[in-house]
């Protein structure tokens, strides 16, 4: 039995109301290292639920790298690190294939994609060549290489960070690769009571070292099966279209939301409908998640990004002009 269908009769029967303690087990966890605001963090447990990719876009310091290794900790699941740096080649990422004088045949290595959890630091550091690197285990959860497709495991989740004011050095994600990412998520600066007691909790001991995983591999691929199967009405199918079209035709808009982010809008309002306990999904679900699903997706005229505007504005623009179902 291969990797693929061991993990999929792995995978155990799990109800809505076992599914949102397991996501609240994990949120409450990463909770203990991470000192964010509760939506981001709650998301980001949704990303993993709805089998999407993650970019944390924020200023230096503010905790990217830790929420990374803090989720990947709260799941016993497993977890690799790529630096991505200028020099940084697109086999160190997917793997390589080796010559074996003993066995005079070639072996293929794999590299860090080959996991569950994949932390890209810096993910625009390095050459537009190796990030594309990523598009195809992203995408297709899969890594062909010298001609030989090897599929990726259940759960397989990227989650990069990158840091908005540093220019120098830097290649800028292009529109494909940023579209493979489901959620855009930034954490900002903690609440006053919560950097203070960072400083506390922080100063002597890394709270990271003592984090123990409350969920496992197991029960991801359960929760991923409940919200797949959740039910969606038709209505909130159109509603979803009728804010992509609102996107589109939106004059401060070069390119609005493509039909791949609106079925990104809806496995996250699934994932969130089940971490409320519910095995259905309302309008206010896809309200929620709308902003972090479209919002990267939007190409803005250069009238409109001189004036300020940001690819966020649109989308809440496009929510709050859009009839809800009933």
């Amino acid at each position: 039995m291969d990797a693929s269908s061991q993990a999929a009769a792995d995978v155990r029967p799990l109800g809505a109301t076992g599914a949102a303690e397991v996501l609240e087990r994990i949120v409450e966890n990463v909770k203990r290292v991470i000192h964010a605001p509760d939506e981001v963090l709650r998301l980001s447990v949704l990303a993993i639920i709805a089998e999407g990719h993650v970019i944390l876009e924020d200023a230096p310091g503010v905790g990217k790298t830790q929420l990374a290794k803090a989720l990947a900790r709260s799941v016993d699941v497993r977890f690799s690190r790529a630096q991505f740096t200028p020099d940084l080649l697109p086999s160190d990422v997917t793997g390589v294939s080796v010559f074996n004088q003993k066995t005079n045949e070639f072996e293929f290595r794999p590299g860090p994609v080959f996991t569950d959890i994949l932390l890209v630091d810096e993910i625009n550091r390095a050459s537009p060549k190796t990030q594309a690197a990523l598009l195809e285990c992203m995408q297709e959860r899969q890594v062909t290489v010298d001609g030989v497709t090897y599929p990726l495991d259940v759960p397989f989740m990227v989650i990069a960070t990158q840091n908005p004011i540093e220019y120098e050095g830097t290649y800028p994600l292009p529109e494909a690769q940023l579209d493979r990412f489901m959620l855009l998520l930034h954490l900002g600066y903690p609440e006053l009571a919560d950097e203070a007691r960072m400083l506390a909790e922080q100063a002597t001991d890394d709270p990271l070292e003592s984090l123990r995983p409350v969920a496992d591999g197991a029960d991801i691929r359960a929760a991923i099966a409940a919200a797949k199967a959740l039910h969606v009405e038709e209505s909130l199918n159109r509603y979803v279209v009728a804010i992509l079209r609102h996107t589109r035709s939106d004059g401060r808009v070069v390119l609005g939301g493509s039909p791949r982010s609106g079925i990104a809008v809806m496995r996250v309002a699934k994932a969130r409908a089940l971490c409320d306990g519910r095995d259905f999904v309302t309008p206010d679900d896809i309200k929620a998640v709308a902003v972090p699903v479209l919002s990267h997706r939007i190409i803005l005229a250069p009238e409109a990004r001189s004036t300020g505007t940001s690819g966020a504005d649109v989308v809440r623009d496009a929510v709050g002009h859009t009839a809800v179902p009933i």
